[in-house]
């Protein structure tokens, strides 16, 4: 099929493209598609095969010509899009499908031109990125953050009693019960309604933060009580409201805490000896997970001063697609699909898009900062040798205590061996970018502020 086009660059890296096609490609694609009908159509009164070209044209009309132009605009967008000369810069997004504009009408006497638009690659001309000058936070690994991972685990393993079933629930008791919210009227609201959950009392672990109002019930009783939310409270669906709340208790535990001493460091691993060798091991984990978030701060922040100088026009489709993204994961963690998240945040007063568009302005600045990243890596031509992966594959077996084979089989499923080169690259820029800017130490932080505010 013969054609021509115009393309046109517009606004959020979107772009128009103009196809002609020629008329006697038009009237050949045309005829063929109805040489495919008289041969399998069947009309009564004809036999199959033998149905006359103007009784299909007379019966199906102008749904035919639709059917005929949406083949040649499928067929003639996929000849341009996969042809090699076409550029790169100006192929369409994944998800980005082309929209026609001004719905053309097929005229078998005439050339065929229709306009489609779509998003495409934002152009970068990547600014300053060397040579800038920012602050990461000042943290180092402390006794107390050493004492919090152990108290961790001896949560871990703690013994968990069934409680008297005539004694009273405390702070650090294991309760089970059924919870729901209660309608103006008293009555259930179905949609709330949670049975055998299960949190440590004194915790907050619970939607509603209901844990002063059970302290002291016991096992089969069931409470009614309105509980009122303060303006600031850390929860906004929450914040200034007054809910009216019916909990009942189906089981009480105790923990019994293990003391602090070796035998628990050698019930944690074998080859911790002395409560000392766990405490050690413990610090040398903190500080490998310190170093990391520290590093990932440092990056964000050079990045951030690169946006400064560096324009990136996003395309609505993909940064509706990192939304969608992100929904997707979130459902994940919840263990629902998507449809089930959608009700359990309107239970709370949110919907979907509510949600989303506050996280828009991360969304963007991931995206373009990811952007910057790959200009950079293909500009600087930064490569991934064969010798780096097999380094790679030894650092990783190491790390995960598992033979190198075992690593390598891993990454030849689905072809990953060729995202683990990505992140090599990656990490190559970024320590061009640690040691071409001046890191300069901020305000003191600990590691626990550190460790929640950076995922």
């Amino acid at each position: 099929m013969t054609v021509s086009k115009e393309i046109t660059k517009l606004e959020h890296s979107a772009m128009k493209l103009t196809v002609t096609v020629g008329k006697d490609d038009v009237r050949s694609e045309y005829d063929g598609r109805l040489l495919e009908y008289t041969k399998t159509v069947q009309i009564p009164g004809f036999r199959k095969g033998k149905v006359p070209k103007e009784v299909l044209e007379r019966k199906f009309g102008e749904a035919f010509k639709g059917e005929v132009l949406g083949h040649i605009i499928e067929h003639s967008l996929g000849d341009i899009f996969e042809d090699e000369a076409f550029p790169r810069e100006n192929q369409p997004l994944p998800y980005s499908t082309p929209q026609i504009q001004d719905e053309p009408k097929l005229d078998l006497a005439s050339d065929l031109t229709y306009t489609v638009i779509y998003d495409v690659l934002p152009e970068l001309n990547v600014g300053k990125w060397q040579g800038l000058e920012v602050e990461t936070p000042n943290a180092t690994i402390k006794d107390d953050d050493i004492n919090r991972e152990l108290e961790t685990i001896r949560e871990r393993n703690a013994i968990v009693l069934d409680r008297d079933d005539a004694a009273p629930a405390v702070t650090g008791d294991v309760l089970t019960v059924n919870y729901s919210e209660l309608n103006s009227s008293g009555a259930v609201i179905e949609t709330s309604k949670r049975e055998d959950f299960v949190f440590t009392l004194g915790s907050g672990y619970n939607i509603f933060h209901f844990d002063d109002e059970i302290t002291g019930m016991k096992k089969g009783e069931t409470r009614d009580f309105d509980k009122t939310y303060p303006e600031d409270f850390e929860d906004k669906d929450l914040a200034g409201q007054t809910k009216k709340l019916r909990v009942t208790v189906t089981a009480i535990k105790e923990k019994k805490l293990p003391d602090l001493d070796d035998d628990l460091a050698q019930d944690v691993d074998e080859k911790f000896k002395t409560l000392d060798d766990l405490k050690a091991n413990i610090r040398e984990r903190l500080t490998k997970d310190l170093d990391r978030r520290l590093r990932e701060i440092k990056i964000s922040n050079i990045l951030e001063k690169v946006l400064e100088t560096t324009p990136v026009d996003l395309p609505e489709s993909m940064v509706k697609m990192e939304l969608e993204s992100r929904w997707r994961n979130l459902a994940r963690r919840f263990n629902a699909n998507s449809a089930d998240l959608q009700r359990m945040m309107e239970n709370s007063g949110d919907t979907a898009d509510k949600i989303m568009e506050g996280w828009r302005p991360g969304a963007v600045k991931a995206l373009q900062s990811r952007l910057i990243v790959e200009t950079l890596i293909r500009n600087l031509n930064l490569e991934a040798s064969d010798e780096e992966l097999e380094q790679q594959f030894i650092t990783m077996a190491e790390e995960m205590g598992s033979p190198v084979e075992d690593i390598k089989k891993y990454y030849e499923q689905d072809n990953m061996k060729e995202y683990l080169k990505e992140d090599i690259k990656e990490r190559k820029l970024f320590d061009r970018m640690l040691s071409e800017n001046t890191i300069k130490p901020g305000k003191e932080t600990n590691y626990l502020d550190l460790a929640a505010n950076n995922g």
